[in-house]
């Protein structure tokens, strides 16, 4: 039964986490409730407690007090004396290491996901084809490139029929080229599987491809848990002050016109114009739209290049002062933007919440990516 249908039935879809952990250096005290359809991702500085907090999902971790819940299954419930084995919590992992059998080919370390793994829907022939690892099935770990060796990981993963992926920085370790080819791979699981994903990054980029749901950690403490595209948008988050701080709309594609080398997509109720894609209209995308690259005015301009003119209404401003610049967040629709804009220009505008705006955005500032 796939989890809309177990919504259906009345059955919780959501993972719930709660836990405490002293450390030398660092205490954890992590609780979110998020809904497990699509990719959650864990995202903070180095150090804040990413990857332990999914150790304690998966059960690498033993919190001192903790629950932990899955689609209405406790993992584990100090309280009760609870804690299910790693083992047995069927949650597939993928380090930042690939950890391959380096004696094994390619197929066989793949099949040995499979040896232990419980009936379930996840086929090897779809996982292939899935991570395009048909030509690689003959060869040795060694003779693969970094990224092809992190997509083996994540297949034999999968063949191990996982009620949860998690995924600990699986591209850290890779260069750009390769982090550029095993992302496509990565947010082809959220459309193709009926499989909640764990990911945990410190990179923004990751981010804005594969994030549904978002949990912002700092120091031991979630910030703020909900879904990405809200979060995003956000001027009064942390996430807001780093320099690739973007929104990123839930758009769908309404038209191409090739003459003019445009396409138009529709999100949260405005239209903007975009590079021409290569995806027929109706087609579900990201729109991300980086902060320092949205202009805000009072009036619309005349004889001007950009395509994108928007009418909004301010929700706040929150001072930059590292960069002596002030975050602005801009309501379009049901959605939001988010503005870097310097003090002067808030001072100039009267910028403040409930202030109407127009928010100027150039057609090649938007980058579309898979939605």
């Amino acid at each position: 039964m796939g989890r809309a249908a177990s919504a259906r039935a009345g059955r919780p879809v959501t993972l719930s986490v709660a836990f405490r952990q002293d450390f030398a250096e660092l205490t954890l005290d992590i609780a979110f409730d998020v809904p497990t359809a699509g990719t959650t991702v864990l995202f903070g500085r180095s150090g804040c407690g990413k990857t332990s907090t999914l150790g304690a999902v998966a059960g690498l971790l033993r919190p001192a007090d903790c629950r932990i819940e899955i689609d209405g299954t406790v993992l584990a419930d100090t309280a009760s004396g609870l804690f299910v084995a790693p083992e047995r919590r069927r949650i597939g992992l993928v380090f930042q290491d690939a950890r391959l059998f380096p004696h094994m080919t390619v197929e066989a370390n793949l099949r040995y996901g499979l040896r232990r793994a419980p009936a379930g829907t996840i086929r090897f022939d779809d996982v292939v084809d899935l991570l395009g690892l048909a030509g690689l099935l003959a060869r040795r770990p060694h003779t693969l490139s970094g990224g092809e060796r992190q997509r083996v990981a994540i297949g034999r993963a999968l063949l191990s029929q996982p009620r949860l992926l998690a995924m600990d920085e699986p591209l850290s370790n890779l260069d750009a080229e390769r982090k550029a080819e095993v992302l496509p791979y990565l947010a082809s699981l959220r459309h193709a599987l009926d499989l909640p994903i764990l990911y945990v990054t410190h990179s923004l980029d990751e981010v804005f491809r594969l994030a549904d749901t978002l949990v912002l950690i700092d120091a031991g403490r979630v910030v703020e848990a909900g879904p990405a595209s809200v979060l995003l948008s956000r001027a009064d988050l942390p996430i807001a002050r780093h320099d690739e701080a973007a929104a990123v709309l839930l758009a769908r594609i309404v038209q191409h016109d090739p003459a003019r080398q445009l396409t138009t997509l529709e999100a949260g109720g405005c239209r903007l114009l975009v590079p021409l894609q290569d995806a027929p209209p109706g087609t579900r995308v990201r729109a991300r739209v980086p902060a320092r690259e949205v202009i805000l005015a009072a009036e619309a301009p005349h004889s001007i290049s950009l395509h994108n003119v928007i009418q909004g209404t301010v929700r706040g401003v929150v001072e930059d002062r590292l960069r002596h610049a002030a975050l602005v967040e801009v309501a379009i629709g049901d959605q939001g933007l988010l503005a870097r804009v310097t003090p002067d220009a808030v001072a100039r505008l009267a910028l403040a919440p409930g202030t109407p705006v127009l928010a100027l955005i150039k057609s090649m500032a938007i980058e579309v990516l898979p939605g």
